[in-house]
């Protein structure tokens, strides 16, 4: 999720819609088994934030007339950040406070999945 790619409007909402499926997938899966639905929030925190701290990186780093290389090291030091953050989140969830795999995944992926779409939702509406 670049911000060179998305105005700061569509990554907002992109990160609206990530939101919006973490708490959905959590409450379903809190219905099911209480434990299954905070396992779920782990799982979406580990892939929301990630890319909350992604694009807050971006912003703090974005210049008006970026010099030579200067995006590209931007970029790859985020990502970076972003794979630890969510490395961490995961090793803590699963690791500490014991969650269960499945919603945790689940809801983990499907964030994800929600972060591939819904740049070709938001362009196709406009």
């Amino acid at each position: 999720m670049s911000l060179s790619l998305y105005s700061g409007k569509i990554v907002g909402k992109l990160l609206f819609f990530q939101l919006i499926v973490w708490l959905v997938l959590s409450v379903c899966f809190a219905f099911g088994k209480p434990g299954w639905g905070f396992s779920a929030a782990c799982g979406g925190l580990a892939a929301w934030l990630p890319n909350v701290l992604f694009v807050l990186f971006t912003w703090c780093h974005q210049v008006n007339v970026p010099a030579a290389g200067r995006v590209a090291w931007s970029f790859a030091i985020g990502e970076a950040l972003k794979v630890v953050v969510t490395i961490a989140l995961l090793i803590v969830a699963l690791g500490m406070f014991r969650a269960a795999f499945v919603p945790l995944g689940l809801t983990y992926l499907s964030v994800l999945i929600v972060q591939i779409l819904a740049p070709a939702v938001i362009n196709n509406k406009g």
